[in-house]
This record gives C-alpha cells, sequence and structure tokens, in this order.
C-alpha cells in the first residue's frame, strides 16, 4: 500500500517538500554511477554509524538511500504527508521541523544500536516525523492509496488516521522483535528511528504549532 497524496486543499506551493524530493533523487542519481566500492565509501562516509559517529552525518544520512524501493517508497510518503504539512507549518518552520525529525530519530537509533558498525541511510526517519505531526493535525484527511490486492491494482481514499496509525503499530512490533539480534545482525531497517522519528514529530507540531489559514492564503500574493 503506498500513499500517494491527500484531500486536502493547499493555499501554497510545496517548495521545501519538492525540493527535499529533488535533493534526495540528486543524491540517488549520483550513487548509482559510482562503483561498487565506491558506493560503500560514500555510505558510509556520510550515513549514521553508531560505533563510529561523525556529527555532520546526522543531517548528511537523510539524503541517501539503499536502492530503488527505498527511494520511491520514502518519496511517495514525504509528497503524501509533507505538502499540507508544509502548507499549514510555512516553509521555513518546515524545513526546520523535517531536519530535526531526521536528527532526532537518528539519534534514537544510536541509542538501541550503539555497538553497530554498518551505516543508517535514509529519510525514513524525517520522514516519520512529517507522518507523527500529520496524524495530530488532520485526523480526519482521507489518502489516496495505491494497494495491490493479489493480481489487481487499483487505488482507494483510506483515512489517514488508519494508515498511520497501523503503519507506527507494525514499527513498534518490528522494532522490539529486532531488540535481540540488534547488536548481532541487521534487519535492513532503523526500526527505531522511525518510532523515534514519529513521536519526535508529535511533539514538535505541538510545540512549534501552525499558522492560521488566513496566513497561508496571503502567501498566494507574495
Amino acid at each position: 500500500m503506498f500513499p500517494l497524496r491527500d484531500d486536502r486543499p493547499t493555499y501554497t506551493a510545496p517548495i521545501v517538500t519538492t525540493l527535499l524530493i529533488v535533493a534526495c533523487v540528486l543524491v540517488f542519481g549520483y550513487e548509482l554511477l559510482l562503483d561498487d566500492f565506491s558506493r560503500n565509501h560514500f555510505m558510509e562516509k556520510y550515513g549514521v554509524i553508531p560505533s563510529h559517529l561523525r556529527l555532520q552525518s546526522l543531517f548528511t544520512y537523510m539524503f541517501l538511500h539503499g536502492g530503488w524501493s527505498h527511494i520511491i517508497g520514502n518519496m511517495l510518503f514525504l509528497w503524501a504527508f509533507g505538502k499540507s504539512l508544509e502548507d499549514a507549518m510555512g516553509h521555513s518552520k518546515f524545513l526546520g521541523f523535517y531536519l530535526s525529525c531526521g536528527v532526532i530519530s537518528a539519534m534514537v537509533h544510536i541509542a538501541f544500536n550503539y555497538f553497530s558498525h554498518s551505516p543508517t541511510v535514509g529519510a525514513s526517519g524525517a520522514i516519520a516525523g512529517v507522518m507523527g505531526a500529520y496524524l495530530l493535525r488532520f485526523p480526519r484527511s482521507n489518502i489516496h492509496t495505491l494497494v495491490f490486492i493479489f493480481v489487481f491494482v487499483t487505488t482507494i481514499d483510506i483515512p489517514a488516521a488508519f494508515i498511520l496509525l497501523y503503519w507506527f503499530v507494525m514499527q513498534i512490533f518490528s522494532g522490539y522483535g529486532s531488540i535481540a539480534h540488534t547488536h548481532v545482525t541487521d534487519s535492513g531497517v532503523a526500526w527505531f528511528a522511525h518510532i523515534g522519528g514519529f513521536i519526535t514529530g508529535m511533539i514538535l507540531i505541538k510545540v512549534l504549532g501552525t499558522r492560521p489559514r488566513t496566513f497561508a492564503r496571503r502567501d498566494i500574493y507574495w
């Protein structure tokens, strides 16, 4: 199930959301140009490695992805939930919010995987923050979703609260199910980064708040 867009009207162009997607796609395109050795080195240099942390990697890891399904899934989620939240928060506040969620989600991942030597990459933690904030801000929205039913592909509208709560519960079960393997094997998914990002988004949207709809409408004429 892949979310495509929500049913909320927006009054400003999703400039930050679009630029974040473009940045991730460009970095991924660069990754594809590298040979295997150079790509692994690139991931190790700019990804988050809990046992050997570089502070700048807390930011750079958000723009790296490990494969086609990784980046396509993340960008679909970012577009579906990010543009309405950006419209509600304003461009600069949304950017700060997004980066903060990404940094804090990485720190949560480090706390649960302190001895891991494997690099973690991807925008999932930051996007999880967007999803957590969206749940509190727009719980009654519907999400136009691509669904696979056996050999059939269709689109249906699903309540945002259902998608987001289902997703979060799955992260919790998967995360706690992976604890026994955290320091021995790598599941390939930073479950606790997702959980940390989601909760961070819920907290930050309460702290930062959103602007009145009238301000969003004024931006049309700026």
